[in-house]
């Protein structure tokens, strides 16, 4: 992944990276937090962090703060044109979140894992905020 030029990834892939990130990192945090619970009930709670709705209001809270380059890097896959269509999201929600898990695919991608943890770590108590 070392000479991959990141530019030239398409957000799309981008975002299919950034989903699982983001979606093992939310894991991780719920069971560090809630050891001893049930696996459906951890599941049960992470879809409330993963959404495509939560995942819309935290770029949204968070896009005055991003760089030029994060920006730039967001907006590539909130406007790509998807070849699927949102099942329980609105289609901006859905957007802004593809958008959301480009960002994370791209820093992770980039090993910018400082910058990654800041994101997620903010996202969560976004999200918690919002519960």
């Amino acid at each position: 992944m070392d000479n991959i030029n990141l530019a030239t990834v398409s957000p799309l892939v981008l975002a299919y990276l950034g989903d699982t990130v983001y979606e093992s990192y939310v894991r991780e945090y719920l069971i560090s937090k809630n050891v001893n619970k049930k696996v459906n009930d951890l599941h049960k709670t992470a879809i409330k962090y993963v959404k495509a709705k939560a995942q819309a209001n935290i770029i949204l809270t968070i896009e005055d703060s991003l760089t030029e380059e994060e920006h730039r890097i967001y907006k590539r896959g909130r406007n790509q044109k998807s070849h699927t269509s949102p099942k329980n999201a609105d289609i901006i929600d859905y957007k802004n979140a593809t958008g959301f898990e480009a960002l994370i695919g791209y820093l992770h991608m980039k090993k910018d894992y400082d910058r990654l943890n800041e994101i997620m770590k903010k996202g969560i108590e976004i999200t918690e905020d919002n519960m």
